[in-house]
């Protein structure tokens, strides 16, 4: 038995390694795709490119200005004059919002009344416009109590006071709350499955189309010898890979590691059996790689959009969640975000350990079951 696998191992090896392109795309473009993914999957917002329509040239108006302009989260990019001018840089995306201040806005706030402040978004992008609505939200509170505190100054003296609320935020896990922290794990796990699951994928429907199945056929090697030297060299690729990977997210983009790399790679083996199981049970039921490939490609993103990758999945549909619990990536990605942020071990993240083992363990078998060593 040993002697068949061994064959049955080198020459899948020498099969899947033998090209160079191959082994390009296996070892080097993940690290280029978490590269470009880790930079362009960002949604940190910051430096929106804003223009001030301000009718009202006060003081008041030109020291609200500038708080926008020294917050940070904005750049002023141009004061505009007149509706015409706005509508051009919004409708070319020149500008994301406009700040608009209508005339007597300096001498309403002087006499005690309300000075409204217009806000117009571009709600093209929704998560941009919503997080720039909440920082002009925030910058307009604080320069309104601001003006609170001058006006009970003068009114009550310099001595009077008016308590409020000191609110102090401390985020866990994730400090400066960068969005690459939470991605960047997350495409790990997305890249380990693509490459692995479209492998193996092709593993079987391979030896049907260049005809070496009824070499195959005419062997001594069982089925389970067969589908073992099929999917063991596709783990030890998923392992290199998840190395490789976790090495790039550390020492180039700084992702902090506080758990177990051991449990990392546990959790990793776990998750190949239902991608490498998904792999082999699409090989088996194709005619030709091509088919094998676009019947891959039709699982892989569904399961990527449904795993919480970008999503979250608390906001999908009730049905849709219920369908979420059959992806494999939701649990996988549940781990190694645990692993990478929080540094939680099997005692947290046993459920999720559970879920991939049963999930994995049933995908495989029937993968398994459903391969035959007949044309």
């Amino acid at each position: 038995m040993l002697e068949r696998l061994k064959a049955m191992l080198v020459k899948e090896f020498i099969q899947v390694l033998r090209d160079p392109r191959m082994r390009f795309i296996i070892f080097v473009i993940p690290v280029f795709q978490t590269v470009v993914f880790g930079y362009a999957v960002n949604t940190d917002v910051r430096d929106v490119n804003i223009a001030v329509y301000a009718l009202d040239n006060s003081p008041e108006s030109r020291d609200l200005i500038a708080r926008f302009a020294g917050s940070g989260y904005f750049r002023i990019v141009e004061h505009v004059s007149g509706e015409r001018r706005l509508n051009e840089l919004m409708d070319r995306g020149d500008i994301k919002a406009v700040l608009r201040m209508n005339r007597g806005f300096g001498e309403a706030l002087r006499s005690g009344r309300d000075a409204p402040v217009q806000v117009i978004l571009d709600g093209t992008d929704s998560n941009t416009a919503g997080i720039a609505l909440n920082y002009a939200s925030r910058i307009a509170a604080g320069y309104n109590d601001r003006v609170m505190s001058e006006k009970a100054s003068r009114t009550l003296g310099p001595s009077f006071r008016v308590g409020g609320v000191a609110m102090a935020s401390r985020a866990w896990f994730n400090e400066n709350l960068e969005s690459r922290n939470y991605y960047v794990p997350a495409v790990i796990a997305n890249i380990v499955f693509i490459i692995t699951m479209l492998l193996s994928s092709m593993a079987v429907v391979r030896e049907k189309e260049i005809g070496t199945m009824e070499q195959i056929i005419v062997t001594p090697i069982r089925r389970g010898e067969f589908i073992l030297g099929k999917t063991v060299p596709f783990i030890i690729i998923g392992f290199i890979d998840v190395a490789i990977i976790t090495l790039v997210a550390a020492f180039w983009f700084h992702v902090p590691i506080r758990g177990s790399i051991p449990l990392l790679f546990g959790a990793t083996a776990l998750f190949l059996m239902s991608s490498l199981g998904f792999g082999l049970l699409i090989s088996t039921v194709s005619r030709t790689q091509q088919q094998a490939m676009m019947s891959a490609f039709f699982f892989i993103f569904p399961a990527m959009l449904l795993s919480g990758f970008a999503f979250p999945i608390g906001n999908m549909p009730e049905p849709v969640q219920w369908l979420t619990f059959l992806n494999p990536l939701r649990y996988y990605l549940v781990i190694i975000r645990g692993i990478f942020l929080k540094g939680v071990g099997i005692t947290i993240l046993w459920h999720q350990f559970i879920a991939l083992f049963m999930l994995g363990a049933v995908i495989l078998s029937f993968a398994v079951n459903r391969f035959r060593k007949t044309l």
